[in-house]
């Protein structure tokens, strides 16, 4: 009997230390202004908590919802620099697979002949390249996108399929291009931090053989901070089938995600300048 109460606690422990991604963003809370992640609202029923890890980094943090296979949210700082968009190849996170020592992001290609993955493998929890070939209409949207990144290994690191969900092509090439490009270096003027939380809504539809969701909307919500003291903040949101971003306050973005979520969203703990 007490054989099995300790293999019990053993395997208790086991599951626990199973994987860093399934806990907390305690090793990449920085990326969240106060170190503060939105509340549970937003919550997936199989969540896994990424700090996005790229050459011994982390470059920002992402909930990842592993039964629709696409992130919830990337949380990250603003901070655009001069280096170019890199080559467009693309990474998957091996924590997701199950019981493994990897902590970083990589292809596919390099787990299965360098770690013996199976692709399957790979596929159980997360979205894969095929997942993204051939679909008609849509891109493969950032939530935490590399022009709002400084330097190279930081802009790679956005290149995960974890930051990437199904978008439609007219509004990520359009309007929300011209958000990230355009209103966010205009909104940022004055901060000398910016806190992002990029996130999308869950849809109805599943693309690639109902693996990978399609999100109903897409949205974004900035906390910009003065000299550590909250300034400002603003959202945006966009229906994921129409050319059109609508820019609100912090404050009505939450209630429209609180409608859309089914439950009361809070995004910076009520931290930050709702002006």
């Amino acid at each position: 009997m007490l054989g099995l109460l300790l293999l019990q606690v053993l395997a208790s422990c086991l599951w626990l230390g199973h994987s860093e991604v399934v806990n907390s963003f305690d090793d990449c809370a920085g990326f969240f202004y106060a170190r503060i992640p939105p509340n549970d609202a937003l919550n997936p029923k199989n969540p896994a908590r990424i700090c996005q890890r790229f050459n011994n980094s982390y470059h920002y943090a992402t909930l990842y919802d592993r039964d629709r296979r696409i992130p919830v949210y990337s949380a990250y700082k603003y901070e655009p620099g001069s280096d170019k968009r890199p080559p467009g190849y693309w990474l998957v996170e091996p924590q997701l697979i199950g019981k493994n020592n990897l902590k970083e992001m990589t292809s596919e290609m390099t787990l299965i002949n360098n770690h013996k993955f199976t692709l399957d493998q790979i596929k159980e929890s997360q979205a894969v390249l095929d997942d993204y070939k051939g679909l008609k209409g849509l891109d493969r949207g950032h939530l935490s996108p590399s022009g709002h990144q400084c330097g190279k290994e930081t802009k790679i690191a956005t290149f995960t399929l974890t930051n990437i969900v199904p978008q439609d092509s007219t509004l990520n090439t359009g309007k929300w291009m011209a958000y990230e490009c355009k209103t966010m270096p205009q909104k940022t003027q004055g901060c000398t931090t910016t806190y992002v939380i990029t996130g999308a809504v869950p849809g109805n539809t599943y693309v690639s053989n109902n693996r990978v969701n399609r999100p109903s909307h897409i949205w974004s919500a900035a906390c910009c901070l003065e000299n550590k003291k909250p300034l400002k903040a603003w959202g945006a949101i966009a229906e994921n089938s129409k050319n059109k971003v609508e820019q609100l306050s912090l404050e009505d973005l939450e209630k429209r995600l609180s409608n859309l979520y089914g439950g009361k969203v809070t995004l910076f703990n009520n931290a930050c300048s709702q002006k």
